[in-house]
C-alpha cells in the first residue's frame, strides 16, 4: 500500500482502493484531557488525576474515548478530507478503543481506502476508509471504519 498526500481536490473517482494515508500526529496534554472531560465526559478518571491514580482502573488520568475520536477526526480532516469534494459523512462502524490515551501521548493517524461504491445516478460515491490511531510506542489506541459521500466529477 502506498502513502499519499493529496494536493488537489479529490472526487469520488480519485479514491484508490488500498491507499494508505498517514494523517499526522497530535500530542494530548493533561490540561486538554481535563478541559474536554469537564465539558463533554465528566467522569473522575478523565478529570481528577489523584483520584484516577488511586481509584481508577487504569492507574491514572486518561482521555475520553470521545476525545480520542475527535483527535482522529481533526487529523483526517486536516490531512485528507479537506481535499475531498465531500457531500457529507455517511457513518462510523466498528469503533474500538484499544488502549487508554494518557497525558503526553502522541497519537498518529492513518486511513486506508477500503471500498468505493459509485452512485452515478446521484452524482456521488460512498468512500469507506479504515481509520486508526497509534501512540508513540506504536500501540493501537483506536480503530474504526468511516465512510463519506464524495461528489463525482462526472455524474
Amino acid at each position: 500500500m502506498k502513502s499519499v498526500v493529496p494536493t488537489v481536490a479529490l472526487f469520488g473517482e480519485s479514491a484508490q482502493l488500498g491507499e494508505r494515508i498517514e494523517l499526522g500526529s497530535y500530542t494530548l496534554s493533561a490540561d486538554e484531557i481535563v478541559a474536554f472531560a469537564r465539558q463533554w465526559d465528566p467522569q473522575f478518571f478523565h478529570m481528577d488525576a489523584d483520584r484516577a491514580a488511586s481509584e481508577g482502573y487504569f492507574g491514572g488520568l486518561i482521555a475520553s474515548g470521545v476525545q480520542t475520536l475527535a483527535v482522529y477526526q481533526r487529523l483526517v480532516v486536516d490531512a485528507l478530507v479537506q481535499y475531498w469534494d465531500v457531500i457529507g459523512g455517511a457513518g462510523i462502524r466498528d469503533l474500538q478503543f484499544r488502549r487508554p490515551v494518557r497525558p503526553a501521548d502522541t497519537l498518529t493517524g492513518f486511513a486506508v481506502i477500503e471500498d468505493v461504491e459509485y452512485q452515478p445516478d446521484r452524482g456521488r460515491a460512498r468512500v469507506v476508509y479504515g481509520g486508526e490511531l497509534i501512540n508513540q510506542n506504536r500501540e493501537l489506541a483506536l480503530i474504526m471504519t468511516m465512510s463519506a459521500y464524495l461528489r463525482l466529477r462526472v455524474a
